[in-house]
């Protein structure tokens, strides 16, 4: 391209016991309130961990709180919404000292497991030091995160730019490409999530996540979904359809071409084999850059490499990421960037990408195993310990299982499970756990499953 590859990086992260409920914690006890049926639930595996009292507002008055206080675009999972209070590695404690499996890690952004001791020490110690210092000073906490950063990199892509979330950095991203190039023409997936403002919404082609407003110069095409898409896991054919789009939506010239290579809020799509490599030289001979966005799939997740673009045989132009460094940086200060580069040593200690490829293999074995014996799950995919599971009402047809979805999903909570739920018509169990998840952990979960989908 003539020019260096840049890496985009943001981070944004999130966030009981009463003396009432101590025995959650012990037994691993899980009940019913909506009188589920059949076998015995299953139980948490043990966890020696004791939550500190909690003393705070309980959830009702949590929530009166937001609907007073915040804005109406906030909405909360579950008819009876949770108030967690406390997280240590994949778990989460309620207001009440219950326990729950995370398995959907504060929405794909705790990597490392809550509470890491390691990122505690890190982010407390430069607390007491500086908290924040502008970059036109000297602080060696950017550049030192940086640096750990662009280690990770392959190719030329060496160059970092710390922005305060993924949202920014596609924004970013996509202005840097129209710069760049000169042309205006971007182009994005349908079935993508690329953030919150109203250039990222632009990029976003989930009617969910959409908004009457203009999206800009933003041309969206067809997803290539192996389970769903109309040319199976055929890569290359759905890549002519982006060069068809080029040649009759444009001008024949492009600024850039952005896609997750799982994609996350769409319901954990893995895009079908060699199809970034074939729209790659497709975009690129047409004038435009190529930018990956890791948002959700890099850092190990998936197991089989560090980044998401890697398992397509790609090197993009730009990349672009965000909360799995587990909070936001804020531009690179240095209490974020000494956080960050605790995440980065953490991964690596803990050999965090094996332990995904090891954990992940069992878990998708297992849910695959599920899949022959409940019709309703219609695929299992993913990589690593980014997975999705989507439900159909009829497999033939792949009708969505919307209803029976939403009922799962409030089984899996009661028997202490959390996940997410994604796709368009949001019939995918998204299941994307801190990466410190186990085995046992992933054998609960599948079983907790199966005891849902038999007591529909």
């Amino acid at each position: 391209m003539g020019w260096q590859r840049k890496v985009l990086s943001a981070t944004s992260g999130l966030a009981f016991i009463n003396g009432r409920s101590r025995q959650w914690w012990r037994a691993g006890n899980v009940v019913s309130d909506r009188g589920l049926t059949g076998i015995t639930p299953p139980e948490l595996p043990p966890f020696h961990y004791e939550p500190k009292p909690y003393k705070g507002p309980l959830a009702d008055e949590v929530l009166e709180k937001r609907k007073r206080f915040l804005g109406p675009s906030l909405f909360h999972f579950y008819q009876k919404p949770l108030n967690i209070v406390e997280g240590k590695m994949q778990y989460l404690f309620d207001e009440n000292g219950r326990r729950y499996l995370d398995a959907i890690a504060g929405i794909v952004t705790v990597s490392c497991g809550h509470c890491h001791p390691d990122i505690l020490d890190a982010i407390i110690e430069q607390s007491k030091l500086l908290q924040h210092a502008t970059t036109v000073y000297l602080h060696h906490a950017i550049a030192d995160f940086a640096e750990a950063l662009a280690s990770k990199m392959p190719g030329n892509l060496k160059t970092v730019y710390f922005v305060n979330s993924g949202t920014e950095a596609n924004e970013l991203a996509m202005l840097m490409a129209r710069l760049y190039t000169g042309n205006l023409s971007m182009i994005a997936l349908r079935n993508s999530y690329h953030g919150g403002s109203s250039g990222a919404i632009g990029l976003t082609a989930l009617g969910t996540w959409k908004y009457p407003i203009p999206q800009g110069e933003i041309h969206h095409v067809v997803n290539p979904n192996p389970y769903r898409g109309a040319y199976g896991s055929d890569g290359k054919r759905y890549a002519e359809d982006v060069k068809d789009h080029i040649d009759h939506g444009t001008s024949g010239q492009v600024a850039g071409f952005l896609a997750e290579t799982f994609q996350g809020a769409g319901g954990a799509v893995e895009l079908a084999p060699g199809y970034l490599k074939s729209v790659y030289d497709i975009v690129r001979q047409s004038g435009g850059v190529c930018i990956a966005d890791e948002v959700q799939s890099g850092f190990g997740r998936t197991g089989s490499h560090y980044w998401g673009f890697e398992t397509q045989g790609v090197i993009p132009d730009i990349v672009t990421m965000a909360k799995k460094i587990q909070f936001n940086t804020f531009g690179g200060n240095p209490v974020c960037s000494a956080g960050g580069l605790a995440v980065l040593k953490v991964l690596d200690k803990e050999k965090r990408q094996e332990h995904c490829a090891v954990v992940g293999s069992h878990l998708i074995s297992r849910l695959k195993d599920l899949q022959q014996k409940h019709d309703i799950i219609g695929d299992v995919r993913g990589r690593g310990l980014m997975v999705g599971v989507e439900l159909v009402s009829d497999r033939t047809e792949k009708t969505p299982a919307k209803a029976e979805t939403a009922e799962i999903f409030e089984s899996l909570r009661e028997l202490g499970v959390l996940v997410g739920k994604g796709g368009l018509h949001g019939n995918v169990l998204r299941v994307k756990p801190p990466m410190c998840f186990t085995k046992d952990d992933a054998d609960f979960l599948v079983d907790a499953l199966d005891h849902a989908i038999s007591n529909l």
